[in-house]
């Protein structure tokens, strides 16, 4: 539960978009995440920031759903239990699930992304004409302002993370 927690915050999406990541839209190797969107049919790709690789990566293959559950059908069911516990143990103000996606919005601010770069990476529909028709930014570029956004969100935490543990190595195979 902390990882699909951590995630929603880390990643601005909404709560049924994380529940629903399965395995296969998670590519490590390039390091990226396939939404299935709830505005956009054809889903979307959004960067696979080195944290989340590494909470997701630790996280057990029980089935197809990342975020896995003991449920009839496998996947995170409710989460605003473990949620509202999680804010009373850290003394936290109540902020709701559905919350959290505007709380990557606001948080995103102090670290200066660009709000389109934000809006893309949540899944918003563009908002000027500009942002329509002219710009069309690549995973790449997402992925720099994400990470980012990350290190300063682990900073804030104080969580102590070195990215060289989530980088994919070679290993060998017997």
């Amino acid at each position: 539960m902390s990882a699909y927690l951590q995630g929603l915050l880390l990643t601005g999406c909404r709560r049924e978009e994380l529940a629903e990541l399965k395995w296969q839209d998670v590519d490590f190797r390039w390091g990226s995440i396939w939404v299935k969107d709830k505005v956009a049919e054809e889903g979307r790709k959004i960067p696979l920031t080195l944290y989340l690789s590494h909470l997701l990566a630790n996280l057990p293959r029980r089935n197809q759903w990342v975020f896995s559950s003991p449920t009839a059908d496998g996947k995170i069911a409710e989460p605003r239990i473990p949620h509202n516990r999680a804010l009373s143990v850290a003394g936290l103000d109540h902020v709701t699930l559905h919350g959290l996606p505007r709380t990557f919005a606001s948080l995103a601010e102090w670290v200066e992304i660009p709000t389109g770069i934000v809006a893309q990476i949540m899944g918003h529909a563009p908002n000027a004409t500009a942002e329509r028709h002219y710009i069309n930014r690549p995973l790449e570029l997402l992925a720099l302002w994400h990470g980012k956004y990350e290190a300063w969100i682990l900073e804030q935490a104080g969580i102590q993370f070195e990215p060289e543990q989530a980088r994919p190595s070679l290993r060998a195979v017997r």
